[in-house]
């Protein structure tokens, strides 16, 4: 069976570590400008020059987003970084805008270029457009149906790559293409501003009755109009694969280094399983897909990938099942013990779950040292502190977690 690339987001170097360390085959991530999500860490120069060698380092790949609209006195500064792009060592550019496209494919001739999702590629002949172009790679729209991927793949062959998005958040407009942000708060999506108001709680007002709100629709939640349920193919992978795409995107450059971890490790077992044939897939799918529900989410379904979503606008608010409790800096800090970063307060005793490479360990919590004081604790709740503790079988990079709940004993 194809085994298509597998590519994370990498909104931070710490979601770009968690993304290498739970198996993504590439990375893809933004500079302080020309990206979509403004509001995203991103890297400066500096920053993304270590980010792509930490990639090139593990021997996977870094594709830089450029996927704003730039205007005309934009260009200039939009082809330089594209230049200082190349120099870092980035495997492609993701752009959008075709005139930047054809600035690029001659300003910069030796970068290579995606076509980002934002382009709305539904077609085939707009893909054979953009191969003309000298791209490498087309992101389809989100509104492409499997059939059509597979039809597109069977008339296209080799001669451009397609990707498809797997896993995440989706817009309510066409491929992302929302002005709604724009309109109530003057900050473009378009332009890597966006403030979700799609996802913001609202009510209707009838004229002739001022001040009396009427909500829309209504959960224990709160009231979604617009928002779009997130997307999750886990169920149909193996049919993914077998249309032929060649990268599988994970949605999320705003989302945790916990969540970019979790749902890289589910998709990369899965894979991995579909390497060895359907069948063991098809058994570890209930696994899979309860794995994926303890990172932070809304309810979801498979978008238009079999036809048109039975549930657009229903959206239900977030859920977690599992809480983020530490990230292993260091597996032997001498005397049998591992140095934690601590994110969430944990007890002596709890039983938490090591998250690693190869899966899903039990972890019992015992008491353990406050690496600043020196001090023996049975609980602590500082967020960034450093802790000692017995973690067997951990690696550099691992992390626990536990379930959710409220921290008052």
């Amino acid at each position: 069976m194809n085994i298509p690339e597998l590519l994370s987001p990498a909104g931070s170097m710490e979601s770009l570590e968690a993304a290498l360390h739970f198996g993504a085959d590439a990375v893809y991530g933004g500079m302080k400008k020309y990206g979509l999500r403004a509001m995203a860490d991103n890297f400066d120069g500096a920053e993304l020059r270590k980010a792509v060698a930490a990639a090139h380092g593990m021997g996977r790949k870094f594709y830089l987003t450029m996927n704003i609209y730039p205007f005309d006195d934009e260009l200039e500064g939009f082809a330089e970084a594209a230049r200082h792009a190349l120099e870092a060592g980035v495997d492609a550019a993701i752009v959008s805008d075709p005139g930047a496209i054809r600035t690029l494919r001659t300003r910069v001739p030796e970068l290579k270029i995606h076509v980002s999702t934002q382009a709305s590629t539904v077609n085939t002949p707009a893909a054979e457009m953009y191969r003309d172009m000298g791209c490498e790679r087309v992101i389809l729209a989100r509104e492409v149906s499997l059939e059509r991927i597979a039809e597109m793949k069977r008339r296209l062959g080799d001669s451009i790559q397609l990707e498809t998005f797997v896993h995440g958040a989706s817009c309510m407009a066409y491929s992302g293409r929302c002005l709604l942000s724009a309109y109530l708060t003057g900050r473009s999506g378009n332009r890597g501003e966006c403030a979700q108001p799609c996802r913001w709680k609202y009510a209707v007002v009838e004229e002739k009755r001022p001040g009396e709100y009427m909500p829309v629709a209504e959960d224990e939640n709160g009231t979604y109009l617009f928002s779009a349920r997130d997307l999750c193919l886990m169920p149909i992978l193996p049919e993914l694969c077998a249309a032929g795409v060649s990268s599988l995107k994970i949605e999320g450059r705003m989302k945790s280094e916990y969540y970019v971890a979790t749902v890289t490790g589910a998709y990369r077992r899965a894979l991995d399983l579909l390497r060895t044939g359907e069948e063991a897939f098809r058994r570890a799918l209930p696994e899979l897909t309860e794995e994926l529900k303890c990172a932070s989410h809304r309810d979801s379904d498979t978008g238009f990938l079999l036809g048109k979503p039975e549930t657009p606008g229903e959206a239900e608010g977030f859920h977690q099942e599992r809480e983020y409790i530490a990230r292993v800096l260091d597996a032997d800090a001498g005397n049998g013990l591992s140095r934690l970063l601590l994110k969430n307060r944990f007890f002596a005793g709890d039983e938490l779950e090591r998250m690693g490479r190869n899966g899903i360990t039990k972890v019992k919590a015992s008491p353990f040292i406050r690496e600043k004081t020196g001090e023996r604790m049975e609980s602590f709740g500082v967020a960034g502190e450093t802790v000692l503790m017995e973690v067997p079988g951990c690696e550099k990079g691992d992390m626990l977690r536990g379930p959710v709940r409220n921290h008052r004993r």
